[in-house]
C-alpha cells in the first residue's frame, strides 16, 4: 500500500512516519511545502491512502490560512477526481472549527471538500478534529504549550502561566498515530468524524507542578507515578527535551571503611530502591525492622546473609552469588545481616518497600 502524507515534515507525521516504517507492505511517499505542484500530482496518482495533515497555523497574514489549509484540500481532491481515483483520504482538523476565526474557517471548508468528495465518490474519508496534542518531537513555542514548557523547563527558563485553573483538552501524539492507522485497514466505515478515543483534560497548575515534579525527582530521588495514565505520556514527553548534555545526573552517596551506599530512587507508594558495595570480609547489616521489609540482591560478588528470629537462636543463612540471582526476603522482627564472603568487592542491590524517613528509620540494632 503507497501511503502519501501531506506535511510530512510536521510533529503528528513525524511519529506517523516513523510508526508506518515499522509495518509491512507500507510505502510512504512524503508531501511538503517545498514540493512543487507537479509533484503533488505525480504523488496522488501514486497513492492508495491519503493522511493529510498538512496545514497553516501560524501565518504570516490570514490569507495564508485558506491557502495552506483550504485550497491546498481542493487542489489534492481536484487531482484525484481529475484522474478517476478514489483514495481515501484521513483529515487532522482542529476542534477549534466553529470559533469564528480565519484559522477555524479553513479548517472548516477544508473538512466541507472532503466530505462533499467521499459522498460523491463513495469513498472513506475520515476527519479528526483534534484537540492540543503533545508528545516527542513537537515544537517549542510554536505547536503546545506543554512543549515549550518541557523545553523551557529542561533548560532553567521560567516559565509562564497566566491562569493556573484554566484546562486543556489533551491528546498525546501516540494515541493519535494508533487511531490513524487503524484506517488504512477498515472498510465499510460508518460516518465521516472521528475522537481519538484517550482524552486528557488538565489544568495549566496541574501540567506545571507535574513538570517540575519531573525536575525536582532528580534532586529528591522521588519518582511520580509514572506507569500509567497521563503522567506517563508526560513524563515521555518531558524526557524527550532534555538537553543532550542533561541525559545523566550524578547521585549523592555515602562512603564508609565498609564500602558504600546510594539510594537511586524513590516512589510515592512502592518504596524505594538503593546500591551498595561492601569490602571482602564486611559485615554489614545486624538489625530489625518492625514493619519495613526488604528485598536483597547480590548483584556482583560472593555473599553470606543471615536472618535470626529476635526471640530465636535459630540463624537462618544464605550462601548468594552473580553466578545464580537470587533475592532473599528481610522479614519483618528478623534482624539479619550480610557479609561479603568473596575477594572482590560486592554489589547489593536492596529494595525497600517504603522511603527511608530519619525520623522513622524502623531499624533496630541487634546482632545476628
Amino acid at each position: 500500500m503507497r501511503v502519501l502524507i501531506t506535511g510530512s515534515n510536521g510533529f503528528i507525521a513525524k511519529n506517523l512516519i516513523v510508526t508506518l516504517m515499522k509495518m509491512p507492505n507500507i510505502e510512504i511517499l512524503k508531501y511538503t511545502r517545498d514540493d512543487t505542484k507537479d509533484n503533488l500530482v505525480k504523488l496522488i496518482r501514486e497513492a492508495d491512502f491519503i493522511f493529510h495533515l498538512a496545514g497553516v497555523n501560524r501565518p504570516k497574514n490570514n490569507n495564508e490560512f485558506y491557502e495552506g489549509n483550504t485550497n491546498l484540500t481542493k487542489e489534492i481532491v481536484n487531482i484525484i477526481e481529475k484522474y478517476n481515483k478514489q483514495i481515501p483520504i484521513l483529515f487532522s482538523s482542529s476542534i477549534q472549527v466553529g470559533n469564528n476565526n480565519d484559522y477555524s474557517k479553513s479548517k472548516e471548508e477544508a473538512e466541507n471538500i472532503i466530505q462533499d468528495y467521499a459522498i460523491k465518490n463513495k469513498v472513506n474519508c475520515f476527519i479528526y478534529r483534534l484537540p492540543n496534542v503533545f508528545g516527542k518531537w513537537s515544537k517549542p513555542n510554536y505547536n503546545s504549550v506543554i512543549a515549550t514548557w518541557c523545553y523551557n523547563i529542561t533548560r532553567d527558563i521560567d516559565i509562564q502561566v497566566n491562569n493556573r485553573d484554566t484546562q486543556l483538552i489533551l491528546v498525546y501524539i501516540g494515541d493519535v498515530v494508533h487511531a490513524f492507522i487503524e484506517h488504512l485497514y477498515l472498510n465499510n466505515t460508518k460516518g465521516i468524524f472521528y475522537k481519538v478515543k484517550t482524552i486528557y483534560k488538565k489544568t495549566l497548575g496541574e501540567i506545571e507542578e507535574l513538570l517540575y515534579k519531573f525536575k525536582e525527582s532528580r534532586k529528591t530521588l522521588l519518582i511520580p507515578n509514572i506507569a500509567i495514565g497521563f503522567e506517563r505520556v508526560l513524563y515521555a514527553t518531558y524526557l524527550s527535551y532534555l538537553p543532550k548534555n542533561r541525559f545523566s545526573y550524578k547521585l549523592s552517596g555515602h562512603k564508609d571503611a565498609r564500602g558504600t551506599f546510594y539510594e537511586v530512587l524513590k516512589t510515592i507508594d512502592s518504596g524505594q530502591l538503593g546500591i551498595s558495595t561492601t569490602k571482602p570480609g564486611i559485615t554489614r547489616g545486624n538489625h530489625y525492622h518492625n514493619t519495613k521489609n526488604e528485598k536483597f540482591l547480590v548483584i556482583k560478588g560472593n555473599a553470606l546473609i543471615e536472618l535470626r528470629d529476635i526471640f530465636s537462636n535459630e540463624i537462618i543463612q544464605y550462601n548468594v552469588s552473580d553466578n545464580e540471582l537470587e533475592i532473599v526476603e528481610m522479614i519483618p522482627g528478623y534482624t539479619h545481616n550480610i557479609t561479603n564472603t568473596g575477594n572482590e568487592e560486592m554489589i547489593l542491590l536492596i529494595w525497600a518497600n517504603e522511603n527511608y524517613d530519619p525520623n522513622k528509620p524502623d531499624t533496630n540494632f541487634v546482632e545476628v
